[in-house]
């Protein structure tokens, strides 16, 4: 079972990759103007989420910064971090981290379609009574999305085709999102 879902996962990052980088390859014939090689920062755009949560006895704090390069209008290609840390007093704490690699096409400029790979790690610790126990393991998500998209801002949801609900740290497969980007 573990080898199949290893071939499952490794086959869905190779075709992301694929899909992700096919552009890039193609702008590798064009011509290097010198008054250009700036251009690069130009094209890209920062941004990410913060999440602040504080409650009776409970703690939640999410940092996921990002960043996407604009190949052209229709086509950009970006990484993002997570950070993760939630805690409920004499009940459990758990810290996630990961990466995560974004492919967006905007085939109008009122639509984004995206693909998405996420790799997480999950340390979570149960403090229950007469019961403690933890679990450490990395969890895979494949997600394609689309939104509706003003501006810098774009809203709409994303699935994980890969989602299982005995492992991810995520109550089910679909999600909503805001993006934005500057």
């Amino acid at each position: 079972m573990k080898k199949n879902y290893f071939l499952t996962v490794s086959k869905s990052i190779l075709v992301t990759i694929v899909i992700l980088y096919s552009s890039s390859m193609v702008a590798q014939g064009q011509k290097f103007v010198p008054n250009q090689q700036n251009d690069f920062w130009r094209n890209v755009q920062f941004g990410g989420g913060i999440g602040l949560g504080f409650g009776s006895g409970f703690t939640n704090i999410t940092l996921a910064p990002s960043a996407i390069y604009n190949i052209n209008p229709t086509l950009s290609t970006g990484l993002g971090l997570q950070f993760g840390y939630s805690n409920q007093k004499n009940m459990y704490s758990s810290t996630v981290y990961g990466a995560s690699v974004i492919g967006l096409v905007n085939p109008i400029p009122e639509i984004q379609l995206s693909i998405e790979v996420e790799e997480i790690n999950a340390s979570i610790n149960y403090q229950l009574p007469n019961n403690a126990f933890s679990n450490n393991y990395w969890n895979t998500g494949l997600y394609f999305g689309a939104g509706y998209r003003t501006g810098n801002v774009t809203i709409g949801g994303r699935y994980d085709v890969l989602y299982n609900a005995n492992k991810s740290i995520y109550n089910n497969a679909f999600m909503p999102f805001v993006r934005v980007y500057f």
